[in-house]
């Protein structure tokens, strides 16, 4: 017969999670104060220049990777679970990548007008 585990290595099973999401939190919130810090020093010395976001490219770049996770797991769904409620987990990604690519299609007309 197996015994069961003792308490303590319960506790400790317990703990080693909870102490890696705190040591994950710290890391993120020194990131981001360290990140303020240097931004707010760039800013005072002048030195500071706002980053550039092409957002025509993000939405062709989500649009095709959300499009292609989409289909693959719409596809791998249907082919094991059938047509239920579970092939939404294929279908939210494929609509909201088709979505972001008609934005880009809208975008580059409206440039190009």
């Amino acid at each position: 017969m197996e015994q069961p585990p003792s308490a303590a290595a319960q506790v400790i099973i317990s703990v080693i999670p909870i102490v890696g999401i705190v040591m994950g939190a710290v890391v993120v919130f020194f990131y981001l104060l360290w990140n303020h810090r240097q931004k707010m020093l760039l800013i005072k010395t002048g030195n500071y220049s706002r980053p550039d976001f092409d957002l025509l490219s993000f939405s062709l770049l989500a649009g095709l990777l959300l499009v292609c996770v989409g289909v693959s797991l719409t596809v791998f769904l249907a082919v094991v679970q059938g047509f239920n409620y579970t092939l939404l987990g294929g279908i939210i990604p494929l609509s909201i990548g088709v979505g972001l690519l008609v934005f880009f299609g809208m975008k580059q007309r409206s440039r190009a007008a």
